[in-house]
């Protein structure tokens, strides 16, 4: 069966909403876990992998305090409890696929299911501040640097074959005359 993930984001979001609102309401019984099975459940189905939800939530949820450090900088004008909790928690996610999905989930995918989210959850500047933190984050890991390199490197070698081409012209007309 395919996999749906960005109904595995959704649910993602939906349960970090969940746990984080239940914890700050002093909820001993907010457990990560039930709280995922329970938002899972109608959409099993069609989700397919539902290991991909389980995994980027607890992921999100053991590296919250991480996250939220690394947040800070990126948007120092918000502290982060100020941050609407939708978006705080799109923020997390993003930043978590950014720094340890890489291999799964390329970068700008992580960033634009993010803007995604914050549109579709956020208030109407959430997808452009979500766009703005995350797109700074992907430069502050060096993630962008692949792609630079290869479009550099692209450049050298088409530079070298059009000088190589014009040398041969060259040659070429030197030896007709």
């Amino acid at each position: 069966m395919a996999s749906n993930r960005h109904l595995g984001r959704i649910i993602t979001l939906q349960s970090l909403y969940e746990f984080e609102f239940r914890e700050k309401a002093g909820d001993a019984t907010a457990e990560i876990d039930s709280i995922i099975a329970k938002n899972i459940e109608p959409y099993e189905k069609a989700l397919g992998d539902t290991n991909f939800v389980y995994a980027l939530t607890r992921g999100v949820v053991g590296k919250t305090d991480e996250l939220d450090k690394e947040l800070k900088p990126l948007a120092p004008e918000w502290p982060i409890s100020s941050i609407a909790a939708i978006d705080r928690n799109v923020l997390r996610m993003g930043l978590y696929e950014l720094k340890y999905c890489g291999e799964e989930v390329p970068p700008k995918v992580a960033i634009n299911e993010a803007v995604e989210l914050a549109k579709a959850f956020g208030s109407d500047n959430s997808s452009k501040f979500v766009n703005g933190v995350l797109g700074t984050a992907f430069r502050n890991l060096g993630l962008g640097e692949d792609t630079k390199e290869s479009h550099e490197q692209s450049t050298k070698k088409k530079s070298i074959k059009e000088n190589s081409s014009a040398d041969s012209e060259t040659d070429n007309s030197k030896s007709t005359d």
